[in-house]
């Protein structure tokens, strides 16, 4: 028997002024409430009621329980209101970590409609290339390209990646375009920073690394795609980082016919959060929120 089974059963004790009436109200058997109290006296080493034939009352030590014990089954019980209502209504604080490039293009836009759809989410977003711990950073959702690293969190895909060979229109009127993969390395080619994804891999049949001219480094998607129209190079770019830019021309997919990768396999963008029994409402609805309209 727990202790707060315990505490229900002196408490109603001590508010019904009899062992038969609480017995009635938990609907267990008076000798079961009897027990409880006897053991709950023992593990204190102290008697809390005083027993008669006609009615019950409380020792000095037993009022003095009882003030505490309210409170406590008070609280508790207010506890669980407050994360039942949770579970029902969406609310609280959420933070977000997510990189530069996939927040700037892909999720901040989205961010002002969700706010006016959950008003009691207060929403906190990070912008970082780091690697984060979401214990130790206190963090509900991880926006990351990847695989998942730990079997303590969940992964839910949210984009493919889908890099393109891209380039400006104006570069490519003054340097040429390349005509084979191999070619590139005739080209200025810009890389990105992170230490796992500078290289540049052909995906037509099995991955094959590609020699390339070392141009600049930039490390954020962000940021490659400012130098692109600004006309320095070539650059692998996911999709989403760059389909307004294809669209009205101020970018060009450049050997389309090819597949290519920054890492020996194709990748997506994930939304990690941690492996709970129950999901958190205010994670649920933004991850399904996020999913329905990057689709």
């Amino acid at each position: 028997m727990s202790m707060i089974t315990r505490l229900h059963y002196f408490n109603c004790v001590v508010e019904t002024g009899s062992i038969s009436e609480a017995s009635r109200v938990f609907d267990v058997q008076p000798s079961s409430i009897s027990r409880q109290l006897i053991a709950l006296e023992k593990e204190l080493g102290i008697s809390l009621i005083n027993r008669t034939t006609r009615n019950i009352g409380l020792t000095e030590a037993g009022l003095t329980y009882y003030q505490y014990s309210q409170r406590i089954v008070s609280e508790l019980d207010e506890a669980h209101r407050a994360v039942n209502d949770l579970q029902q209504n969406p609310k609280g604080s959420l933070k977000v970590s997510m990189t530069v490039g996939f927040g700037e293009s892909c999720v901040l836009p989205l961010v002002p409609v969700f706010i006016s759809l959950f008003p009691d989410i207060k929403i906190e977003l990070e912008l970082t290339e780091r690697v984060i711990d979401l214990v130790e950073d206190n963090v509900d959702i991880a926006i990351r390209s990847g695989r998942l690293p730990d079997s303590n969190l969940i992964a839910r895909k949210l984009a493919d990646n889908n890099f393109l060979l891209c380039s400006s229109p104006q570069y490519l009127a003054q340097h040429g375009s390349p005509e084979t993969p191999q070619a590139l390395t005739d080209f200025d080619c810009i890389r990105y920073g992170y230490a796992g994804w500078r290289d540049w891999y052909l995906m037509d049949e099995k991955p094959k690394k590609l020699s390339i001219r070392d141009g600049i480094t930039v490390n954020s998607v962000n940021g490659q795609k400012q130098l692109l129209l600004s006309h320095a190079g070539l650059a692998l770019m996911p999709l989403w980082a760059v389909r307004d830019e294809l669209k009205n021309g101020s970018l060009t997919h450049v050997l389309n016919q090819h597949t290519f990768s920054p890492y020996e396999s194709m990748s997506s963008t994930y939304a990690i959060y941690l492996r709970r029994e129950l999901i958190s409402p205010k994670i649920r609805v933004f991850l399904d929120y996020l999913k329905e309209h990057l689709d």
